[in-house]
């Protein structure tokens, strides 16, 4: 199920498709997989449907998903777009590096954080 934060900055469809997202690049949905229906979501989240109606069609947009008429939506078997999506965080990833680094921040500081999954201290 996608966690909807509404203290967060983002508007609730993008919130839904990098949760959405997030499912399908770590594999708890599988290419196949068919999602709730919109009214299903809708109602599970308590949101107006045609946000979530937005959220599939731009997820079905960039190739993540597919929408079979009288079916509904599934995971689509693309890995063009999982590796679209690693190539986005490793450039975030490169940037934050970048400025890390411009912040004195040592090669061996990263390492260590990078060991420790990312957790705060």
């Amino acid at each position: 199920m996608v966690h909807l934060d509404y203290r967060d900055s983002r508007p609730i469809y993008a919130q839904i498709i990098d949760g959405l997202k997030e499912q399908i690049t770590g594999g708890a949905l599988k290419p196949g997989d068919k999602l709730p229906s919109v009214r299903e979501l809708a109602s599970a989240l308590a949101i107006n449907p045609n946000t979530i109606q937005r959220a599939y069609r731009l997820l079905e947009f960039n190739g993540w998903i597919v929408t079979i008429p009288g079916k509904g939506c599934f995971v689509c078997e693309n890995e063009k777009s999982r590796e679209q999506e690693v190539e986005r965080w490793y450039t975030a990833f490169d940037e934050a590096t970048a400025a890390l680094l411009s912040l004195g921040i040592t090669r061996e500081q990263m390492v260590q954080r990078l060991e420790k999954n990312g957790k705060k201290k």
